[in-house]
């Protein structure tokens, strides 16, 4: 079925990836939710949202197995990620959970490969197998998950480093500590940030400083939280929805465009923190 195009975000290598994806967190852990989650991929990829993002940690590997099943026939018009969890970022570990989450995927190569955070393996390590990977064939690309501007600026002083594709990070209204260091760090570098728990589980839906701005567009809170996060320069949004009318609703938040004057409302209801803060993670 073909999809529609929607608004991209160059990546590093100079691929355009979707500005909007799937997030599969707590994907898999109900068997209850299995065939509303297949569904709910799979409405996703029908409305354009081609990315889908995923982890060997997320149900211990149950929802590589889900996508692996809901992308079956459609993986030509998709962008795949998964993510390495870090004690298993060594040399061979790396390779070997790649391969695992293949099998899982039921697909002979991951389009962006990252590691999930830092652990007590040294990135050069990680990094030599990312290397491998790539030149095998098995991922197109590799990147990062949940490291900091320090953590940044070390990976791409190493042999290699520099083709990092993004850094996938919590960024939300509730969390813009990134907009003080790491935000400025990767744009400046052409790294977009991929954002996930973009409506802080939920909890932005419930925010007074939304709803105002979400009725004059005839949107929900929600809608209108995703939508400044996707007014971000260089930021990909990857909302998880287990349930395919949330995933429309996430689909027309792509179109909402708050006015500049929404926008400062905003900045005053949610204000970055003063100072630099370590990253946070959920």
């Amino acid at each position: 079925m073909p999809t529609a195009a929607l608004r991209t975000v160059k990546l590093p290598s100079g691929e355009p990836i979707s500005a909007l994806g799937l997030g599969t967190w707590h994907f898999a852990e109900d068997p209850r939710l299995r065939d509303q989650e297949i569904e709910a991929i799979r409405t996703g990829l029908d409305l354009g949202m081609s990315l889908i993002d995923t982890a060997e940690m997320y149900a211990d590997g149950a929802a590589e197995e889900l996508v692996g099943e809901a992308i079956d026939g459609r993986r030509e018009g998709v962008f795949l990620v998964s993510k390495v969890l870090p004690q298993h970022a060594t040399a061979r570990g790396t390779i070997a959970a790649c391969e695992a989450s293949l099998a899982r995927l039921r697909t002979d190569v991951v389009d962006l490969y990252l590691l999930h955070w830092r652990g007590p393996v040294p990135l050069a390590e990680t990094l030599e197998a990312f290397v491998e990977l790539v030149e095998a064939g098995r991922i197109r690309h590799w990147g990062v998950s949940n490291l900091d501007v320090e953590d940044m600026a070390e990976l791409v002083e190493l042999p290699g480093g520099e083709a990092v594709q993004t850094d996938q990070v919590l960024y939300n209204l509730n969390r813009r500590g990134t907009e003080l260091d790491l935000l400025p760090w990767c744009r400046e570098r052409g790294i977009p940030i991929m954002a996930y728990s973009p409506l802080e589980l939920g909890r932005l839906a419930h925010e007074p400083a939304l709803t105002g701005i979400a009725t004059s567009h005839g949107a929900t809170p929600a809608q209108a939280a995703l939508a400044w996060v996707l007014a971000q320069e260089g930021v990909v949004a990857i909302p998880r929805s287990h349930d395919p009318r949330h995933v429309r609703e996430d689909r027309e938040a792509l179109d909402l465009r708050l006015a500049p004057d929404e926008l400062a409302d905003l900045d005053r209801a949610f204000p970055p923190p003063p100072e630099p803060v370590p990253l946070e993670m959920h």
